[in-house]
């Protein structure tokens, strides 16, 4: 009974949210994720009242099964973006974008890091600093997309931002992979070339080949159904099922095979998306579907942010610096590579902005580091502070970029209304 009640809770105290935020201009998301505060283990939750609020860290994992549901159908809703007749153009520049400014956000904050190592060796190991630089690489897709779909934003920033949030999952994993591997040699004096290079690249391969077989089965067993809802119903079926095998694990010798869900589900929905001709209309049914979802998703992301980690003065110094330098590194590795393709200038100038958030991805990578030991509880602090600070600013940010690249236009008072009126007669109006 309490959790069903904590859920509704939670949903109920987003929305609320929204409209006391809305005066403000901000984007959902952050009245979600504000939301989640305010129900979280830091305020109503304080008051010990089970259902009223999640009442502890242990409450708000057991809703962790929705987490990685609503990662399942965001990745899918991505993969929608890399349809062949769309993508064609922008192929090479979202391939040459997403992987430069990954690994411009890991020079920088590893590079920022390694000179504090220097500065406070007894504070902050070199395992410590390039773990961290990895995890910055790492941008939140659920947040971006919320704003991309709030606002209905489209135009030529939209169209390579979706492909390119896509791309930092791969970029990140191999990313972490190798310098986690790095790291855990320092600590324990093992060198492990198999960690290092071969269970990434692995993972990656497995997850696409998972994702890209289950799209072709879902595509060949939609044409057993006439109706659209049985077909809705089996997408949605699909994604649940990808998101539970994704969770499977097993060792060939010494290589660990393990699949990212964000792959799995991004490969399952752009092989579905470039096969079924009925694939737009069914994305459209499903993304009304996750609406919902996506609410709770957000709201429980936000009481899972752990707040005690500002009553630390070392983890909240060196989380500035993290957070500068990738900031730094993000916008930089953007507008440079933008440049390079020759993206249009309003790309080049707003891309970097556009891809702040972080979360999910990021506290995967720093629950991994907890593999070595104490080191590894500094990182998971740091990412945690960072979390907080992106997840509430970088969607507004996010709006603010795609709004002056032209992406988001301003409507007028009239249609506004009318379309706020007609949402509601269709009882669609949750979306909002």
């Amino acid at each position: 009974m309490q959790i069903i009640l904590s859920v509704s809770i939670a949903v109920l105290a987003g929305l609320l949210m929204t409209r006391v935020v809305k005066s403000l201009k901000l984007p959902d998301v952050t009245a979600y994720l504000i939301a989640g505060i305010f129900v979280g283990p830091y305020f109503l939750g304080s008051l010990g009242i089970d259902g009223l609020g999640f009442i502890s860290m242990e409450a708000v994992d057991l809703m962790t099964l929705v987490s990685q549901v609503a990662l399942g159908f965001i990745a899918f809703a991505i993969g929608n973006e890399f349809r062949l007749e769309e993508i064609t153009h922008i192929g090479r520049q979202a391939v040459v974008v997403g992987v430069f400014q990954g690994l411009a956000a890991m020079l920088c904050v590893d590079t920022a890091l390694l000179l504090l190592h220097i500065l406070i060796p007894d504070k902050l190991s070199v395992a410590q600093a390039i773990t961290l630089g990895a995890i910055s690489t790492a941008t939140a897709p659920a947040a971006t997309l919320m704003v991309v779909r709030q606002y209905k934003a489209s135009g030529p920033l939209t169209d390579l931002l979706l492909p390119v949030v896509a791309l930092d999952d791969a970029v990140g994993l191999v990313a972490f992979a190798i310098s986690f591997g790095i790291a855990r040699t320092l600590s324990s004096g093992v060198v492990d070339f198999v960690s290092i290079l071969v269970d990434p690249l692995i993972e990656i391969a497995a997850s696409l080949l998972l994702g890209a077989i289950s799209g072709w089965l879902l595509t060949q067993l939609e044409k057993l159904f006439h109706s659209n809802t049985n077909r809705l119903n089996l997408t949605i079926a699909f994604v649940f099922l990808m998101v539970a095998l994704s969770m499977i694990k097993f060792s060939i010798g010494p290589v660990h095979v393990g699949f990212s869900s964000l792959l799995v589900c991004m490969m399952l929905g752009t092989v579905f998306c470039n096969l079924c001709p009925l694939s737009a209309d069914l994305m459209e049914k499903a993304d009304r579907w996750t609406s919902p979802l996506f609410a709770l998703f957000f709201v429980v992301s936000g009481a899972e942010l752990e707040l005690h980690v500002f009553t630390e003065a070392a983890i909240v110094g060196i989380g500035v610096v993290y957070i500068l330098f990738r900031s730094l590194g993000k916008y930089y590795g953007s507008l440079i590579s933008t440049r390079l393709t020759h993206c249009a200038p309003p790309v080049c100038k707003y891309l970097g902005i556009t891809l702040l958030p972080q979360a999910g991805v990021a506290l995967g990578m720093c629950i991994t580091a907890r593999q070595l030991g104490p080191e590894g509880d500094l990182i998971r602090n740091i990412t945690l502070f960072a979390v907080l600070i992106y997840e509430l600013v970088g969607p507004v940010l996010t709006k603010q970029a795609l709004t002056k690249a032209g992406d988001i236009k301003p409507m007028p008072d009239e249609v506004k209304y009318r379309r706020e009126r007609k949402l509601a007669e269709s009882g669609s109006g949750f979306n909002q």
